[in-house]
């Protein structure tokens, strides 16, 4: 019993860094997750599952036959209050600068920054750096620079 007590505060007391919570986290409800493939993509090697209208004449797909694969329409729409969000809550913001961090200063709630691939290691610890003060969420902090550091 002393033990967990001691683990407990010992957790609270060192728990000091605060994370930043969504504004208002919705549970993100997708109508459909399955891709729309092409017509025939499972019978022939040379096509390409990714989606394509199909044109022929007589096809049953085209004329979307019972029992036929289904088509891309637009009541597969997500809600739109939750389109784009990521399960935490937040959506995600493309930042390349420091300058471009600055934009979240008040929707830090909302936004949550992610670096672009190609920013520099040095910059990448500047936009971390600035994200801290404004208390803003970051997707990619560990990227680049964990992998430099062990080298």
């Amino acid at each position: 019993c002393a033990l967990l007590e001691h683990l407990f505060s010992f957790l609270s007391h060192n728990n000091t860094a605060k994370m930043v919570m969504p504004l208002n986290k919705q549970k993100v409800l997708k109508k459909r997750t399955k891709r729309f493939n092409r017509m025939h993509h499972d019978r022939y090697k040379c096509v390409d599952p990714s989606w394509r209208h199909p044109h022929g004449i007589d096809g049953r797909f085209r004329r979307r036959f019972r029992g036929l694969q289904k088509h891309p329409k637009i009541g597969y729409r997500n809600n739109k209050k939750t389109r784009f969000m990521m399960p935490d809550g937040f959506r995600k913001f493309l930042v390349h600068n420091v300058e471009e961090l600055d934009v979240l200063l008040v929707h830090n709630r909302v936004y949550a920054a992610e670096i672009a691939s190609n920013v520099s290691l040095k910059s990448r610890r500047a936009i971390l750096e600035r994200a801290k003060a404004l208390d803003v969420k970051v997707t990619n902090k560990n990227g680049r620079i964990s992998k430099k550091e062990s080298e």
